[in-house]
Formats: C-alpha cells, structure tokens, sequence
C-alpha cells in the first residue's frame, strides 16, 4: 500500500525513511509539539517551500533545465490571491477566482517562455529567465494601482480561517483550535497531496522520459522523443505547482508584495535547499526546506546564546555575533555541500547501497 502511494519510489534506505517520516510528524503535528507564533510560521513556511522546491527539482533536477524565472510563477500565485481577495472581498469564491486566474496566467507565459526559449541552450535560456523574472518583479512593484506597488496589497481572509474564529472555547493540548490553526492544516494537507502528485509525475513513463533528456538529450531525441515538447512540459508543470506553492503563501501570510514572493533571494535559498536536499530527488526537497529554514530561523538565536556564553572569550563572542549569522550560514552550506555532494538524500541512498 505505502509502495502505492509513494509511486513506488521508496525512501531505499531505512535512515533516509526515518528522517521523512519524522518530518512528516514534526511538520503534521507542529503547532502542538512546538507552540509559539514563530515557531507555528516557521512550520508554515516550510510547508510552503517544501512545494515550491520540488516544483523546481522537477525542473532542475529531472529535466536539467537551469530556469531563473520560477519564483515569478510563485509571486503570481501570490499576486492571484492576494488581489483577487483585495477587490472580491473575503471569500472562498475570491480565493477561487484568485488561484483559477493565476493557473491560466502561468500556464500561458510557462508555454510562451518554453517554447521561445526551449530551443536555445542551456545558459542562454537562464539568462533569458532571468531577464522575464526580472521584468515581471518590475512591472509588479510600479502596478501600485492593481499590485499595490513596493507596499504590496494586505487582505483579507474567509472568517473561517481567521484567527478570530474559534471552533473551541477552551484549547486543546494547550492550543487554541481556531481558524489560524486551521489554515495551517489546510496547508499540510495541500503540501502532501502534491508532493504526492510530484513523486506520482516523476516515476510515470513521462518522468522517466525527462530523465533520459537529462542525461543526454541528443540519445533521447535520436530515439524518437520530441526534445522540446517533454521540456516545454516539463516546464508547464513545474510552473503550475509553484503558483499553488505561491497561492498557499498567500493564504497564510494574508500579504503579498515584490519582497514576499518575488525577490531573487528566494530563488537564491530554492538553489541552495535543492543542492542540500538532492538534486532529482523530491524527497530532497522536504529535508533541504526542512534543514535550511531552521538554519535560516533559528541561526541567529543559537549564536546570540553561544556569544553570551563565551563573553569571557572576546574574539570568540565577537566571532559568534549574530549579526554574523550569514557567515555562519553560508559556511553550514559549503560543509554541507563538501560532504554531501550529491545531497542528503542521495548520500544516505549512497550509504544503504552496498549493503542492497
């Protein structure tokens, strides 16, 4: 049954299977294991990036496709909610509207960049995402009237995901079960049902089809694939599960603007999550979002609490400054990436084969 619902690309080693299935549980039942406002939006987030980084694997991993033009389809599945909600008011028939007319949005402009530029090589076509991503992040921030500009647009959300709304009068297990808590878990449920998707997407005859275009496009089209339309594909896809991805940020931060969803440092931590997680892997993707996002969050914390302990040490306390923690971060990435060349997953994978 579990062989079933995972497509039949099993974790393959038991280390690797146990890591997920805490994730999994950590992530289900976070807002009772780790109470707290940041702890719960930090969860959140990682539920969001979990589906946007797959929806880029899908692309960079298992098509080999180098695109700097995804987190545009994220900010437009923002963009989708957050003004469809601004002008419709809160209601489920604006978020439906919102996300419909974002689907189509990005369904058209992923078909019109894959095949303009599909045809060209590999580093002409990132600079060529790159250029619309940046156009696109433009034209959103001087749009006030409809984007709401450099501001972004802040909106409202269905009462019955509002915090305000309490299903309960008393908590449960010390929370409160209101309609924030209910967003998250609308969240976790939309997270799994496409990264579900994903594996299902990517061990299909047309997966393992874009695996084959991956290692040698030239073999591939020889044998009768059509190159550019398993790619243009490929893109599509990948393009529409990072306007969900973007649609479930939305959701949850009840805001949108160019920084929130649209900022080339996002796509900057979607590179770096899908290197640490493992390239080609989905399952990659929840353990790079899952270890990154911590790191990210928590980093500054940890070096507050190591600087205050080594105030005897002044070069040691100076070195553990949190304002240091993006030195700190990105030496974390370089360990990461020196011994876990091919990513967490494919390292553990690498470590159960022998034995196989």
């Amino acid at each position: 049954m579990l062989n079933r619902i995972l497509s039949n690309d099993l974790p393959r080693s038991r280390l690797l299977a146990v890591l997920l299935a805490a994730i999994l549980l950590g992530l289900a039942f976070a807002p009772f294991i780790f109470p707290g406002v940041k702890a719960l939006s930090v969860a959140a987030k990682v539920l969001v990036f979990v589906v946007l980084v797959a929806s880029f694997d899908l692309l960079l991993g298992y098509t080999g496709i180098v695109s700097f033009a995804h987190t545009m389809f994220f900010g437009i599945g923002a963009y989708g909610i957050a003004m469809a909600s601004t002008r419709l008011g809160p209601t489920w028939e604006a978020l439906a509207i919102g996300l419909g007319a974002s689907l189509v949005l990005s369904f058209g402009l992923s078909l019109a960049v894959g095949l303009f530029s599909l045809r060209v090589r590999a580093i002409f076509f990132a600079m060529i995402t790159l250029a619309v991503a940046a156009a696109f992040q433009t034209f959103a921030s001087q749009m006030s009237d409809f984007t709401g500009g450099e501001d972004g647009l802040s909106f409202k959300v269905p009462e019955l995901l509002m915090p305000s709304h309490e299903f309960l009068e008393q908590p449960f297990l010390g929370v409160s079960v209101d309609g924030r808590l209910l967003t998250y878990y609308g969240l976790f449920v939309c997270a799994v049902v496409l990264m579900l998707a994903m594996l299902r997407i990517v061990n299909s005859p047309f997966g393992r089809v874009l695996q084959a275009i991956r290692e040698n496009e030239f073999r591939a089209e020889a044998i009768g694939y059509r190159v550019v339309v398993y790619r243009t594909t490929s893109s599509v896809l990948s393009a529409l599960f990072a306007t969900l991805a973007g649609a479930m940020l939305a959701v949850w931060l009840r805001y949108n603007g160019p920084d929130t969803s649209l900022s080339f440092e996002i796509m900057m931590d979607v590179l770096l999550i899908v290197v640490i997680g493992g390239m080609g892997t989905i399952y990659g993707a929840a353990i790079g979002a899952v270890l990154f996002l911590i790191a990210q969050s928590y980093l500054q914390d940890l070096l507050r609490l190591g600087s205050e302990a080594a105030s005897g040490v002044p070069m040691l306390a100076a070195l553990l400054s949190p304002d240091r923690w993006l030195l700190w971060l990105g030496l974390l990435f370089v360990l990461s990436v020196y011994y876990f060349p091919t990513g967490v997953v494919g390292r553990l994978r690498a470590l159960r084969a022998p034995t196989a």
